[in-house]
């Protein structure tokens, strides 16, 4: 994920107070489901589904959804290609990826490519509308600390479980521009800390916190807090399991 190819997206959901939504799975079944959960809620609409990637990139253009739940494996295009077309394509959409288990390297791909969250197929109908209301709304719906478990399962490790690159990338000319300040809630968001624990931890309001992460993920071009999570550990700037390398 490239600085220079990263994006952020305009504020959700749509003007007229809902949240549109795109199912993206190849099980009708599944989608069946997922829309009789998410049909339920006022303020929530589906707006179409898709049963492959190709098509859930077609349909993402053409109908604007503020998010898209994208299965990964799926035939004509995966949901990890249909993510990163879907995000580099300019679109406000945030993508949730469904997964059959955390510690996924499809979910790994898939947040890399420029999805949001990931959550488990299973996942209980309470935690699937709340999770489409957090993602809409810019925040994190899976723990940054369950994020961070997954990127060190990947980023030093190759897919296949070898052993990755050791030294750390270039520092990113873009945290120049971060305050001292910044450079520590970065640090803490990476760490998996809520914006109540970094209010804690450094004696602010989490009203100042929150003004810390938006400037953060400005000047860095980020979509969102898990975006920043695979941006610190893509760019160097925490090594898995041993800290913040300032």
């Amino acid at each position: 994920m490239k600085s220079e190819d990263r994006g952020i997206a305009p504020e959700l959901p749509s003007s007229d107070g809902t949240i549109g939504v795109l199912l993206v799975d190849d099980q009708p079944l599944l989608r069946m489901g997922f829309r009789l959960i998410l049909e339920g809620e006022s303020d929530l609409r589906i707006l179409g589904e898709a049963s492959d990637g190709a098509e859930a990139v077609r349909l993402a253009g053409e109908l604007k959804p503020d998010v898209v739940l994208m299965d990964v494996r799926m035939p004509v295009m995966d949901g990890i290609e249909a993510t990163g077309l879907i995000v580099d394509s300019g679109s406000a959409a945030r993508i949730i990826i469904l997964t059959t288990f955390d510690l996924d390297e499809y979910a790994f791909s898939a947040l890399r490519a420029g999805a949001s969250a990931f959550l488990l197929k299973d996942v209980a109908p309470e935690e699937l509308v709340n999770a489409v209301r957090l993602v809409a709304s810019g925040d994190a719906v899976v723990a940054p600390r369950v994020t961070a478990r997954l990127l060190e399962t990947y980023v030093r490790k190759g897919a296949d479980g070898s052993a990755g690159h050791v030294a750390p990338p270039k520092r990113d000319p873009l945290l120049e521009d971060l305050t001292p300040r910044e450079l520590e809630v970065l640090g803490t968001i990476s760490e998996g800390l809520s914006n109540a624990e970094i209010a804690h931890r450094f004696f602010l309001s989490e009203a100042t916190v929150k003004t810390h992460v938006r400037r953060i993920l400005t000047k860095l071009h980020l979509r969102d807090r898990v975006q920043a999570v695979v941006y610190a550990y893509e760019t160097g700037l925490v090594i898995p399991s041993q800290g913040l390398d300032y």
